[in-house]
């Protein structure tokens, strides 16, 4: 293997914090990510039994987890710690969040099943990606935000406040607040604007492949 972090005294773990190119073989990697197992599996187990009582079990999984928030499981996460979600989220089943960098979830988001919000990185080029060399990007989702059933969203991509991603969006780069957009990659097709509570509707659209 070539000899890429000749020179840097940082252990894989401060690589990976710091955003660079990292190997996933230290120690206290594999700790962490062995936690985030244990405490995802008595999440599952004990939601089943109460979910009011589980809630403790998931409050230590994730790094943040604003008043209210609530998380249905199963869920998957690298460690967990690097994931904050705001006060009132709702996150439906089979979430998976790989938060090698910070995953960030505002207030009053709705997240539909099966999204996928992916932070790691790989080389293109064929060596280093054999080597097995990774990186993280950090994702950023705002307030109040609707992610659709099995939206997509790579590493990097911050989407603003208010905004509707489309179920099976593959978001590839940033999408602005207050829009709606769907597609694969996801593209924006219409603005949001502001409703009073007495003209409130489906900011979708009932014809919008949202989920539900």
């Amino acid at each position: 293997m070539a000899a890429y972090f000749a020179g840097d005294p940082r252990t894989n773990r401060q690589r990976m914090l710091a955003g660079d190119l990292y190997i996933a073989d230290d120690p206290d990697i594999a700790r962490e990510a062995q936690r985030a197992v244990r405490l995802a599996a008595e999440y599952l187990a004990a939601y089943a039994q109460d979910a009011d009582a589980a809630q403790p079990v998931v409050a230590e999984l994730i790094g943040e987890l604003g008043a209210g928030a609530h998380i249905k499981p199963p869920l998957f996460v690298d460690y967990g710690t690097h994931i904050s979600i705001g006060a009132g989220t709702f996150v439906n089943y089979n979430f998976t969040a790989l938060d090698v960098a910070p995953i960030t979830i505002g207030k009053d988001c709705q997240i539909g099943p099966n999204v996928q919000l992916l932070t790691p990185t790989h080389p293109l080029e064929p060596q280093p990606r054999r080597d097995k060399l990774e990186a993280a990007r950090p994702i950023t989702v705002g307030d109040n935000v609707w992610l659709g059933g099995g939206v997509i969203v790579l590493p990097g991509v911050t989407i603003g406040d208010n905004s509707v991603v489309g179920a099976g969006a593959v978001v590839t780069k940033d999408i602005p607040a207050n829009v709606v957009a769907v597609g694969n990659p996801a593209r924006v097709v219409r603005s949001l604007e502001p409703v009073d509570d007495t003209h409130r509707a489906d900011a979708a659209g009932p014809a919008d492949p949202v989920e539900a």
